[in-house]
């Protein structure tokens, strides 16, 4: 008998028993979807996380008042604050560092604040953010139209402003936004660009921004002490130990801080912000694997005492076809092949929801929707190996049956 056959026989038997062998698939099918679910989440959110990187550059470092506080549940310190760094400590840094790298600042200058335009007007959820003339490429933002904000409008704090794609598309329908007046908060701004959308990450969502010339921000600040973000972009990644020894040592000047004392701020490479993140999820998708694998072992043992009741139900027909001569191979196969196409049908769905689930948790968390190949084609392997490892038992004591015993029994 060959495996065309058996496939064909095995399906009949599905066929015969369809409520008991879906419940079943899909015992397997759940087991399935929440480890590609995962899995695809992880994978999708990591290749969000790296384009955001690559954008922004790997030659680059932070100079912030805390730690980045990216931790896994409750383990860990938290990052300790230290005090604000002032507008005029972020612009001495600036101004004084000398070594091959370009200093940008930048603040929050207003959170849940709204844009109008006319009769136009954003939901209240918008971020004011005060930068200099490099906080746009500090940041990995490009221009879909109009211009950057110069070093003169920077220093002067200028009543000018960049908006978010999103921003500019809720004020301005059918017009260009370039030129325009719009009231960001309680204060007028002239539009001189808007930005490509690139989506929320980092906590941040930029589409929903505003951008404002950085000594404006330090005017209009709703935040009695405000602590300002230093982003430096180091000319030649060989350099960067360098720049990091240069910038902390003027840094330390400016702060006055004693030759005896610690460092009362913090400096974050880009890179390690990205390879801690990376790690994290490695541990959660440990946590997600664990998950999916028992849930399958689950289905595994459901399957297997599904198969040892059809084993019992269809004795005289293992009788008949015995009696006729089919071998106990034959006999095997058959019960084994069963097991796996239960499998392959659970698993077709478990995979199916999984990429789909996955997707789209990304998507709300701003990643984007890939294929997980891997995880489809090892997928299938896995629904395999469960169909053979709980068919092997009941497709073996099938085999073994007496033809004669199989023909008497009621």
């Amino acid at each position: 008998m060959t495996y065309t056959e058996n496939v064909r026989l095995a399906l009949q038997s599905i066929k015969s028993n369809r409520l008991r062998t879906m419940l079943t698939a899909l015992i397997i099918a759940i087991g399935l979807s929440a480890l590609v679910g995962i899995l695809t989440t992880l994978d999708a959110v990591k290749k969000s996380m790296t384009e955001a990187f690559s954008s922004m550059g790997a030659n680059s470092f932070t100079i912030r008042n805390r730690g980045t506080g990216i931790r896994i549940g409750g383990s860990g310190e938290r990052p300790k604050p230290f005090a604000s760094i002032r507008y005029e400590d972020a612009a001495a840094l600036k101004k004084q560092l000398v070594a091959p790298a370009t200093v940008t600042m930048s603040v929050a200058a207003s959170f849940e604040a709204t844009a109008k335009y006319k009769l136009e007007k954003t939901n209240p959820n918008l971020v004011i953010r005060g930068i200099d003339e490099n906080g746009l490429e500090a940041q990995g933002l490009d221009l879909a139209s109009g211009r950057n904000i110069s070093i003169a409008e920077a220093e002067q704090g200028t009543n000018v402003c960049i908006l978010g794609s999103e921003v500019a598309s809720s004020l301005f329908k059918n017009e260009s936004p370039i030129d325009k007046i719009i009231t960001a908060g309680n204060h007028r701004f002239k539009v001189i660009g808007v930005l490509v959308s690139k989506g929320s990450g980092m906590g941040a969502n930029t589409d929903r921004s505003v951008y404002i010339p950085i000594y404006r921000a330090k005017v209009i600040n709703s935040n009695g002490n405000p602590s300002y973000t230093l982003t430096v972009m180091v000319h030649n990644n060989e350099q960067m130990e360098n720049v990091i020894g240069e910038a902390t040592a003027e840094f330390r000047n400016i702060r006055k801080i004693k030759i005896k004392d610690p460092n009362n701020f913090e400096i974050t490479k880009s890179d390690a912000v990205a390879q801690t993140l990376f790690e994290n999820l490695a541990f959660i998708a440990i946590g997600g694997v664990a998950i999916g694998v028992i849930t399958l072992i689950g289905a595994s043992i459901g399957l297997m005492n599904i198969m040892l009741v059809s084993v019992t139900e269809r004795t005289r027909e293992i009788g008949i076809r015995k009696a006729i001569g089919a071998t106990p191979s034959v006999i095997r196969k058959q019960f084994l092949i069963e097991a796996v196409v239960i499998c392959l049908m659970g698993g077709a769905m478990g995979i199916l929801f999984g990429i789909l689930l996955g997707n789209a948790i990304s998507l709300m968390m701003g990643g984007s929707f890939i294929i997980p190949w891997l995880f489809i084609v090892g997928g299938f392997g896995l629904c395999v190996m469960v169909g053979v490892l709980s068919g092997y038992y009941p497709a073996k004591k099938a085999s073994k049956l007496d033809p004669v015993e199989a023909l008497r029994y009621e």
